[in-house]
């Protein structure tokens, strides 16, 4: 049996994902940040003061594009670098007040983007579906 495009994974994926780009997208312009950009205060938030390097790993993305990401936060006056007591070759990289806040309403504008995304579904069938998403890249 042949089935459509429409039914299959990665077409579901890749238009489902679209979507959550679009709706992330407008949720955050208010903020001037974007959905990486979210995510790198959300890692820096989850920890104590990571390294870039860590950071980096965390993100799963290549040294350079951590730089720029940093870059445009510490522009936006939302990060600062500092050299790592001990090892001054490392920077670490803190959230400033600035960045504390609007991590928290960027974070309640993305939350909403969610909600809108699942809103087709019952908020158990939205909880089933985040955790059979975090299945598969768990297993990744």
């Amino acid at each position: 049996m042949v089935s459509s495009a429409s039914s299959r994974l990665g077409y579901l994926f890749k238009h489902a994902q679209q979507r959550m780009a679009q709706l992330n997208a407008a949720a955050l312009a208010p903020y001037d940040i974007n959905g990486r950009e979210l995510a790198v205060l959300l890692v820096l938030s989850d920890h104590e003061p990571p390294s870039q390097q860590q950071a980096a790993d965390r993100l799963g993305v290549d040294r350079t594009t951590m730089v720029a990401l940093l870059d445009a936060l510490e522009t936006k006056g939302l990060v600062t670098r500092r050299p790592q007591a001990g090892d001054r070759r490392r920077n670490v990289v803190e959230l400033t007040p600035k960045g504390q806040q609007v991590l928290h309403d960027a974070t309640a504008a993305s939350d909403q983007a969610e909600r809108e995304l699942t809103s087709a579904l019952t908020k158990q069938e939205a909880r089933q579906l985040r955790t059979l998403l975090q299945a598969i890249v768990e297993e990744s």
